[in-house]
């Protein structure tokens, strides 16, 4: 069995004193695919050192997060171009719009998100969503931008039955984590309605921890729990869960 956790942040301080026993942990549970999203240039190096310690299991993305699209964010556009242009990446991400914490960055958050979907199509990449209190602005800008070239994953869905079909509609995966295992999470209460084929499994370790971890450090080995909570929705064996998932992972990485 092959498990993939298509969000998981790593190269994070918060693993700073175990980094090498937590990655361990997760590997012995056989998730052996590590999907690193990106945030702004001051984790490009870390995000490389990581690579570099496990070039078969760290897969990175490049992109400029939403909550740090700040008065330099064409500074940190330009370095996610650079860093296009220098090497291979799997996707650009994470990508969106965040409402949560700053409403007045709203139009350079969009402005950012539109010109890394732009990259995305041009390097045939996936793009990695963030999204947060902000679903409608997205689906704005993913109508605007839909064509066959963008594709992607939706990276913590929480939204309703409603809005996953809209999601997939823009040709993006659902990407479930621990808010799946929440008794307030609500969306395990209409996923089996969503087809697996539309589904892949994260962490976004150090955030989010599943149920019984919920408001300690999350970590990869942990998606355990997600898988648990898959099986038991869709009643089907975890390997199943795995296979289908990691396979769903394939297609959007191409890897």
């Amino acid at each position: 069995m092959i498990i993939t956790d298509t969000h998981t942040h790593l190269y994070s301080e918060a693993f700073d004193d175990d980094r090498k026993e937590m990655i361990q942990r997760a590997l012995e549970l056989n998730v052996k695919r590590f999907f690193i999203p990106a945030i702004d240039s001051t984790y490009t190096k870390a995000m490389f050192q990581l690579e570099a310690d496990y070039p078969e299991q760290v897969f990175l993305m490049m992109g400029l997060h939403p909550t740090h699209v700040k008065d330099t964010y064409k500074e940190e556009l330009n370095h996610v171009e650079e860093m296009l242009q220098k090497r291979k990446f799997y996707a650009i991400g994470e990508i969106g719009i965040d409402l949560y914490w700053d409403k007045s960055t709203l139009s350079i958050q969009q402005e950012a998100f539109r010109h890394q979907i732009k990259l995305a199509k041009y390097y045939k990449l996936a793009i990695v969503i963030h999204c947060r209190e902000s679903f409608d602005e997205i689906f704005e800008v993913l109508k605007e931008e839909n064509d066959e070239h963008l594709f992607g994953i939706f990276h913590c869905f929480t939204g309703t039955l409603e809005q996953a079909h809209q999601a997939i509609s823009f040709n993006m995966k659902l990407g479930i984590g621990g808010v799946v295992t929440f008794k307030n999470g609500k969306i395990d209460k209409y996923l089996n309605q969503i087809n697996l084929k539309h589904i892949v499994l994260e962490t976004d370790s150090p955030y989010l921890s599943p149920a019984p971890y919920r408001g300690k450090r999350n970590e990869s080995s942990y998606i355990i729990k997600v898988l648990d909570k898959l099986s038991d929705i869709y009643k089907l064996p975890q390997e199943k869960i795995a296979e289908i998932t990691t396979a769903n992972s394939k297609d959007i990485f191409k890897v």
